[in-house]
């Protein structure tokens, strides 16, 4: 089973809140930086960062991530985060919901693969691929 994990620059919580709303996830867990235990403490100023969080989606997937200690944050590059969805007005909303606040780098339309397919960046930093295969795809 493959599971992404993503690192974000102190905005992880805000990105699992609004991606639990826009797919449907359930939040499993978010633990914070305070939460380590006290031969491991927090960074002065970090210890309400996420060090890690858990969340399951309705179709079985799991997403992780954890804020990045500014010493390690990089802008995510060479990947996208693929989501396959079924329907393709669903898959338009769910697109427009990431789209928005971040960037479309490619509009979600028709293809000679898919009912609907688009690509944007979103405000979190974040590459997605929505994809709503044609038949037999």
């Amino acid at each position: 089973m493959l599971n992404p994990y993503l690192f974000y620059q102190d905005t992880c919580e805000a990105a699992f809140n609004y991606y639990a709303k826009i797919l449907g996830g359930k939040i499993d867990s978010m633990m914070r930086s305070s939460d380590a235990p006290p031969d491991m403490p927090a960074a002065p100023g970090r210890e309400k960062t996420i060090m890690h969080a858990r969340m399951s989606l309705p179709d079985g997937s799991v997403l992780m991530a954890s804020d990045a200690p500014p010493e390690h944050a990089q802008k995510p590059q060479g990947f996208s985060i693929s989501l396959t969805v079924a329907d393709v007005a669903e898959a338009e909303r769910k697109f427009n919901a990431l789209a928005d606040g971040g960037s479309v780098t490619m509009p979600f339309s028709k293809t000679f693969w898919a009912k609907g397919f688009g690509m944007c960046v979103d405000k979190f930093g974040i590459p997605w691929m929505v994809n709503c295969p044609a038949e037999g795809m």
